[in-house]
């Protein structure tokens, strides 16, 4: 049996927030066997706005512990908590790739200025929250982008309809 393979209906996208994390200082961990270099950077805290949640990033709740790959990609495992402008607590789990060319790289490892045009970041988190009001958050897919700055990160993200 063939198939049509052309998109019938592709998904939309529909902003839903952004968080602002500032981090601890980064510390790269040491090379594991799987060949890359973990690192570890702990989460300050920071703050959630946009139209469908609004909140902070729970102080010293998490952290981030990136894969620097040989070839320069740098995957991101991060688990870290949100509160609600209600009180209600979500967890996130939000993973990701940052790509950037050599000389690029070498300026965020400086920590100097960077813009975001100048990289690729692309986030998919996954969220944990209680029955309620934000459980819609726990069966929704969410795409992101991300904006490297030296103390903190800008985190964007859609709803994938």
């Amino acid at each position: 049996m063939k198939f049509d393979p052309e998109p019938q209906d592709p998904p939309g996208l529909e902003f839903a927030f952004a968080f602002r994390v500032k981090f601890s200082n980064r510390v790269k961990i040491g090379t594991v066997s799987s060949g890359f270099t973990r690192g570890y950077t702990g989460v300050v805290g920071g703050d959630v706005a946009g139209p469908k949640l609004n909140g902070i990033v729970v102080p010293h709740s998490g952290g981030d512990w990136p894969a620097y790959w040989p070839n320069g990609a740098v995957e991101f495992t991060a688990f870290y908590m949100l509160q609600a402008d209600d009180g209600t607590q979500i967890l996130v789990k939000n993973r990701g790739f940052r790509y950037a060319s050599p000389e690029v790289t070498a300026r965020m490892e400086r920590l100097d200025p960077v813009e975001p045009h100048e990289y690729y970041m692309r986030l998919c988190p996954t969220f944990e929250a209680p029955e309620g009001k934000y459980d819609w958050m726990n069966r929704t897919v969410f795409i992101g982008t991300g904006n490297r700055q030296a103390d903190h990160s800008i985190f964007r993200f859609w709803k994938v309809a």
